[in-house]
């Protein structure tokens, strides 16, 4: 499959970019009809917008600044509602201790979860599971800053990505021409075929050597490392458990950037030296599994998985508790409810108000310096409802045409640059999303529409023996 076909095809699986497509496409056609009347007054409102460039040009200005915040904030809180919105098919659990924060269970519970507890007929099972260890640690005890500070996810490398490959090594794909893969991690569907294939790689290699380690772009930024380099990690909550790693491979660009993965099983090796070393367990030997993802087909499943785990006797000191993915995302969030409530219903609002008062008042203007023009237009058989759609259409292509560039400008140069750095719970940054450009659209020329109409209608009612009785 091609580059271009694959982007096509990504880009057509989103309903918002098959809406942005059908609006396009609409667009043609009512060109293709009705091409001559509006090319006509197209040409009558860039001549208005051009009379005087620079409150256009600054009105322009404002609106992009404006939209752009807006694209800022919903694209925090887009993100934030999808991962804690519930799905109802094909969605994870979250198993974590039930009374203490931060969960901290036996690694021995991981295989039975990973059963579900089934334990007789008729008992459900996941489809897939992905048990997490947290592990942190600094390349620097002697003086421990943020910036050498790195936070392992310990798992198995297979869940975090493997891809299906034929008996030459090659990856296999599906009718569509798509890569097979499995995987139990978010975004990895927004890879291309040859980050796949470098990830896929990399988590392969971990398999053999429990030494070797993934990090994000940032992360290695921040510890002034390079892929091929050697570091030594002094553990922060498992003390005397240091890691000596080999930096593999870098996460592809996205979600992964602040994100370090190292192998479970080196974890487990080195309490496991701890104890034939000290003659005794290790403090953290019996807290070393911080949470497991099991993957369900409904809601219905779930519900009976919950139960099952839940009345289990495998799981009594410590207890565990069962619940969605999205309500133990949601959970994670609860310190940052009323910052986001404030962005949702307080800021955003504002913004949009400032917007639509700022082209309401350079729409004002223009209409006060122009009411000679409009008066004129209606002598020459202009009717009120067509100085009314000038004026209009005025404030739409100025709020259309900055809208869309804002969106536009913030989509490709932000993402670029790692996405917004705005740290909530486990997400280091927020990209911007296709449909952002369709926001901008939206909002410019929403707001454009709502601030212009009321000096529409007074163009409208320009009173063509009022305006030629004061011309003297």
């Amino acid at each position: 499959m091609s580059r271009i076909d694959d982007l096509l095809m990504r880009f057509l699986d989103s309903p918002i970019n098959v809406l942005i497509a059908a609006a396009v496409l609409l667009a043609v056609l009512l060109l293709l009809v009705y091409g001559d009347k509006l090319w006509f007054y197209l040409r009558l409102i860039v001549k208005s917008f051009r009379r005087n460039i620079v409150r256009s040009l600054l009105t322009s200005l404002a609106t992009m600044v404006l939209v752009l915040v807006v694209t800022l904030i919903w694209s925090v809180l887009s993100l934030l509602d999808q991962v804690t919105t519930e799905k109802s098919q094909d969605f994870k659990a979250i198993v974590t201790e039930r009374w203490q924060i931060p969960s901290q269970m036996p690694y021995s519970y991981a295989s039975r979860l990973a059963d579900g507890a089934a334990s007789k007929e008729g008992d459900v099972r996941p489809l897939d599971s992905m048990s997490w260890t947290f592990y942190g640690g600094t390349i620097d005890p002697a003086n421990r800053t943020r910036e050498n500070i790195v936070f392992f996810f310990a798992m198995d490398p297979a869940k975090m990505l493997r891809v299906e490959r034929d008996s030459a090594g090659n990856m296999v794909r599906d009718s569509r021409g798509r890569v097979k893969y499995t995987t139990m991690m978010d975004d990895m569907d927004q890879l291309t075929d040859e980050e796949l294939d470098q990830l896929d790689r990399a988590c392969r290699e971990m398999e053999k050597d429990r030494r070797k380690v993934i990090l994000g772009k940032d992360r290695l930024a921040a510890l002034k490392k390079k892929v091929g380099e050697s570091m030594k990690v002094t553990s922060l909550n498992y003390p005397g458990i240091d890691l000596e790693v080999d930096i593999i491979a870098q996460f592809p660009e996205g979600r992964y950037n602040q994100s370090a993965l190292v192998n479970a099983r080196y974890i487990l090796d080195g309490l496991d030296a701890w104890k034939q070393k000290n003659g005794k367990p290790h403090p953290m030997a019996e807290k070393c599994l911080n949470l497991v993802w099991l993957k369900v087909p409904d809601t219905q499943t779930f519900r009976q998985l919950a139960d099952q785990i839940m009345d289990s006797p495998s799981f009594t000191t410590p207890a565990v508790k069962v619940e969605t993915g999205s309500s133990g995302i949601a959970s994670f969030l609860d310190a940052y409810r009323d910052l986001l409530w404030g962005m949702r219903w307080l800021l955003v609002p504002a913004v949009l108000a400032t917007l639509a008062t700022v082209i309401a008042n350079a729409i004002s203007i223009s209409v006060r310096e122009r009411r000679t023009e409009m008066a004129v237009l209606k002598v020459l058989g202009f009717g009120p409802g067509q100085i009314m759609i000038l004026v209009l259409g005025e404030a739409i292509l100025i709020g259309l045409l900055s809208g869309f560039t804002s969106s536009l400008l913030s989509y490709v140069i932000i993402n670029a640059q790692g996405g917004i750095k705005f740290p909530i719970a486990f997400f280091p940054a927020f990209f911007i999303p296709a449909q952002a450009l369709l926001w901008g659209l939206i909002l410019g020329a929403g707001t454009a529409l709502a601030g212009s109409l009321l000096p529409s209608l007074s163009a409208r009612n320009v009173k063509v023996a009022e305006v030629f009785s004061k011309i003297t």
